[in-house]
């Protein structure tokens, strides 16, 4: 099979022919018609982003896909060759105990634990198969009027999906996102409304995109272009949400400056929850009694629970979850190196995908 192998991060990049990958136990191997790259990918590839840890050989990069089931090995009982599922780099130690380890299956792996699982599951999903673990596989063969690229495309929403279930985002609720202009925030904005957010404050500092999310559900969706003023911006925040929020969700992208996620935070009404899920490059001042005194609760979140894509389809199913707003740019696997860059400079409704079997 044709795949694109990494030597380390910062190493080469290079497409290579290796031997299709035999199912393992407690795994499948899937046939990857399509999968969607990560905006940073360029730089993760380049060795710019020092807190992913890889494994200590060539390995194949890529952390999600869409395809069939080519073939199951001992130990899976309800996923069958044929079967079309979508793949998850987050796979989740399956043993009863505690503090069960976890990976980014193709992209990083932190701790002791992590790096003994990334060890049994090193490679990723740039490649034209992908031997995964069946928990980290969900069957979407119900879904015949989508295409591989249009499925990839929902691995944007994934997640943002995973921090509104942490924060219990709950019918009829206002939320705030901060950040709401990136490319996940933007996809929290279409994943809040899907699940019944009543209003949806998006925040950000570029004016087209929050104007482009305004029109997604007039009336629902609200909007406050940020000027990096404390006061000024609580107050617009406030406003747009009628009162107070419930749910604040944070999606700010390596942000230097922590005012904007506090706006978010001070934008609560008594007992609030504010999820973080971005990247700060600066510590957090959280504010003790101010705290304390209004009951607010602050999540950090990583990820998502195991069912969420489960979840996520039956929000595609009803027809509840519009994925209308986001547009493909779409590269063959060989033009990978093309991809990243094209990645590294999209728009927040674009995805580009990657076809695995398009030349």
């Amino acid at each position: 099979m044709k795949a694109w192998q990494l030597e380390r991060l910062g190493g080469s990049l290079s497409l290579v022919d290796l031997p299709t990958p035999e199912p393992r136990t407690g795994g499948v191997v899937v046939r990857i018609d399509a999968s969607s790259l990560m905006s940073y990918m360029k730089d993760y590839v380049n060795g710019k982003l020092p807190i992913y840890h890889v494994p200590p050989r060539p390995f194949i990069p890529g952390g999600n896909g869409v395809g069939y089931v080519h073939a199951v090995g001992p130990g899976v009982w309800h996923l069958k060759p044929g079967q079309r599922v979508v793949l998850s780099s987050h796979f989740v130690a399956q043993e009863n105990v505690q503090d069960p380890a976890e990976i980014l299956i193709g992209v990083t792996a932190n701790g002791p634990d992590a790096h003994r699982m990334q060890a049994d599951w090193p490679d990723g999903t740039l490649a034209e198969y992908a031997s995964f673990p069946a928990s980290a596989v969900t069957p979407v063969d119900d879904l015949p009027q989508w295409n591989a690229v249009q499925l990839a495309m929902t691995m944007r929403c994934i997640v943002p999906f995973g921090g509104l279930l942490r924060g219990r985002l709950m019918a009829g609720e206002t939320l705030v996102i901060s950040g709401a202009t990136g490319a996940y925030g933007t996809a929290a904005v279409m994943v809040a409304l899907a699940m019944g957010a009543a209003r949806v404050v998006a925040v950000g500092r570029n004016t087209a995109a929050l104007q482009t999310l305004a029109e997604l559900a007039p009336g629902r969706v609200k909007t406050v272009a940020a000027t990096g003023d404390s006061a000024t911006d609580t107050d617009a925040i406030r406003a747009a949400c009628g009162g107070r929020a419930h749910l604040a969700f944070d999606m700010v992208g390596n942000a230097g400056d922590p005012t904007l996620t506090l706006c978010a935070l001070r934008s609560l009404m008594k007992g609030g929850r504010l999820v973080l899920m971005g990247s700060m490059t600066v510590p957090l001042p959280v504010p003790y009694t101010e705290l304390m005194l209004n009951g607010w609760e602050i999540l950090g979140q990583f990820m998502y629970p195991r069912d969420a894509y489960r979840r996520l389809l039956d929000l595609l199913r009803s027809g509840l979850l519009d994925m209308n707003l986001l547009r493909s740019r779409v590269y063959p696997l060989s033009a990978l190196p093309e991809a990243m860059e094209a990645a590294a400079h999209a728009s927040n409704v674009e995805c580009i995908v990657i076809d695995h079997h398009e030349e």
